[in-house]
């Protein structure tokens, strides 16, 4: 039953996403056929292109760029914070079809919250690990371990902290809201490290796209009111320089 760390893979993107999204904008306005369209875009660069559209919060063109993420090592409870961005698929590991009994390897992997290694209660929080294991087990072998059968009544006493594993995929307008959300010193810690990753790497490849993404007081005021976080200088200075 090992502890499990953030791991973040982009796995597929749409290839030069700032050039298809340039092609999308153009289009609108070009009276030339799309072949030609293309060619002219493919002859220039497109960045300062790019970055204007981004300025003018003219977003709807960059919805034609796509990036696909692998993410293991988060909780269950992380993965149903995801899963409210709507505009998004997923396919995430199912405990119905996968067992996590002990004896078929090291049985469920788990996060354990920083919180609670910081107030010195991490061996105590795996030793409940290990014993709502114990549970699992008995139950599963009590359903007989019939597969599916026994593993969907079984999961029933996981704990949130149970690791999943998710394939995520949206759209570059999507991102920059999901940005926007959850990578703000006010989402919750785990949703906040995983963004902030996913960030880290589409900017490698869509650098103009994603130049200004993160928390909402990365461009402009705070969105939290009262409940700012009161760290917008240090928040801007940590997503300007994120690389």
């Amino acid at each position: 039953m090992p502890e499990s760390k953030l791991q973040v893979i982009l796995l597929r993107y749409t290839p030069d996403p700032e050039e298809i999204a340039a092609q999308a904008a153009k289009l609108c306005y070009s009276p030339v056929s799309i072949d030609n369209l293309k060619k002219q875009i493919e002859n220039k660069n497109q960045s300062a292109f790019i970055d204007k559209l981004i300025d003018m919060r003219h977003l709807s063109p960059i919805e034609h760029a796509i990036f696909t993420f692998g993410v293991e090592g988060i909780s269950r409870s992380c993965s149903h914070q995801i899963v409210r961005h709507r505009l998004a698929s997923y396919s995430q590991q199912s405990q119905r079809y996968v067992g996590q009994q002990s004896k078929d390897g090291v049985g469920f992997h788990f996060v354990v919250p920083p919180g609670i290694e910081k107030a010195g209660k991490k061996s105590w929080f795996i030793e409940k690990m290990h014993i709502i294991q114990q549970w699992y087990d008995e139950l599963a072998e009590a359903l007989e371990d019939q597969g599916e059968g026994a593993f969907e009544d079984a999961r029933f006493l996981l704990p949130n902290a149970a690791e999943t594993k998710i394939l995520i995929t949206m759209n570059a307008r999507e991102l920059l809201h999901f940005f926007r959300m959850r990578c703000c010193n006010r989402a919750q810690w785990e949703i906040r490290n995983m963004a902030t990753e996913m960030l880290r790497q589409v900017k490698k490849v869509s650098p103009h796209i994603f130049k200004d993404a993160g928390p909402g007081c990365v461009n402009d005021k705070c969105p939290e009111g009262k409940m700012t976080c009161g760290k917008m200088s240090e928040v801007r200075e940590r997503f300007k320089n994120l690389s």
